[in-house]
């Protein structure tokens, strides 16, 4: 793994965890809240395989769910190949404040760009230029994905009784280590 992209995993991995203790300590949520070891396991993974990925033009995603297959990991495989893309949006279970580890690594992953922290709206400008190809029907599916994100962003600060941009000095202040978290 480039060095670039296991410091963004990492950061990811950040996100993640404070978004998943926000939730677990606030009082707008009674529902069961994933796996912390799922979430992080996760997070760390989304992006095992980007790096081979960059050289062939596969899908990492997918590549990367396969790797965690082949090593006996299929719920983390899961959370590796829906951090692109959700397959199955379900705002409504959302409102009861339910949410899965890979909508916490999905989301986290996209308020990540390389290794900092943005809004949705940086992430998305970037991932448009380096990922929109100039193709008016990616961009749509790029926008459109987003839409998906920014709904379950609502949702996901609201049940953390957090703001989005406090986000940035959480995670700042979050003593995560690799070791003591997994």
């Amino acid at each position: 793994m480039l060095d670039n992209i296991r410091a963004h995993s990492l950061v990811v991995t950040r996100v993640a965890q404070v978004l998943l203790t926000a939730l677990a300590n606030s009082t707008k949520t009674n529902c069961p809240l994933p796996a912390k070891n799922l979430v992080l396991a996760g997070a760390l993974l989304h992006d095992i395989a980007k790096t081979p990925c960059l050289e062939n033009s596969c899908d990492h995603a997918r590549q990367g769910r396969d790797i965690c297959l082949e090593l006996g990991y299929p719920e983390v495989a899961e959370v590796v190949r829906e951090h692109v893309i959700l397959t199955k949006f379900s705002p409504k279970r959302y409102n009861e404040g339910y949410f899965l580890a890979k909508e916490l690594v999905y989301y986290a992953d996209k308020r990540v760009r390389h290794d900092e922290i943005v809004s949705l709206e940086e992430r998305l400008d970037y991932i448009l230029e380096r990922y929109g190809n100039n193709d008016p029907i990616r961009h749509c599916l790029i926008k459109e994905n987003f839409d998906k994100c920014k709904q379950l962003e609502t949702f996901l600060f609201f049940s953390a009784d957090m703001k989005t941009e406090a986000l940035p000095e959480a995670v700042a202040g979050n003593n995560f280590t690799t070791q003591s978290s997994l």
